[in-house]
């Protein structure tokens, strides 16, 4: 500021016994902030705000301090220093926001694709031990397929899996019994 308009806001911010409108304070834009008394009501002062003129008015904003001090949630004005270390703090979260987006990213996705950071499914493995587990079984599908009915009607009706109300073992010799559905893996969407 100039000295002239600091002698005008020094000579405008005293408290005259004639003086209409007072000036309160400034912030680190140029608005400055003025109180006087209200017609209605001779308790509560009214206090203002007086935009920058250099400023346009979609760019004007005004900082949570003084507006607490507008709508009259406090009662004494920020200083300059309260203002710059509001300042300073802003730019230290920004700083660490920065360092936890970074050590976000760094990290794996859990929103990845599976095939990139997961392992396969189970039903596609290639372990010759399932390989095995799964040959036998078919081994002795074909071999209890072969018996003759003379063999299941010797049997006791408890080794009957149909007998024991096992529901799914008239479905056990049918072709698709051992496909499994791949995983489900969601697709990046389109905008």
């Amino acid at each position: 500021m100039s000295p002239v308009s600091s002698l005008w806001f020094k000579w405008k911010s005293l408290r005259l016994p004639w003086r209409k409108s007072l000036l309160v304070g400034s912030d680190l834009s140029g608005n400055t902030y003025w109180e006087f008394k209200d017609a209605l009501n001779a308790v509560r002062r009214r206090r203002i705000v007086k935009f920058n003129p250099n400023t346009h008015y979609a760019d004007v904003q005004v900082t949570p301090q003084w507006h607490q001090w507008l709508r009259h949630v406090r009662a004494d004005p920020p200083s300059i220093q309260e203002q710059q270390q509001d300042i300073v703090r802003q730019l230290q979260i920004k700083q660490l926001a920065q360092l936890a987006d970074e050590r976000w990213a760094s990290k794996p996705s859990y929103l990845d694709m599976p095939q990139s950071n997961q392992p396969k499914p189970a039903t596609q493995t290639t372990d010759a031990t399932l390989d095995a587990a799964a040959q036998e079984h078919s081994h002795e599908s074909t071999q209890s397929g072969a018996a003759s009915t003379a063999e299941t009607q010797a049997k006791p009706a408890e080794s009957d899996p149909v007998a024991k109300g096992d529901p799914w073992a008239k479905a056990r010799g049918v072709p698709g019994h051992e496909w499994q559905p791949d995983s489900w893996a969601p697709k990046t969407s389109q905008r």
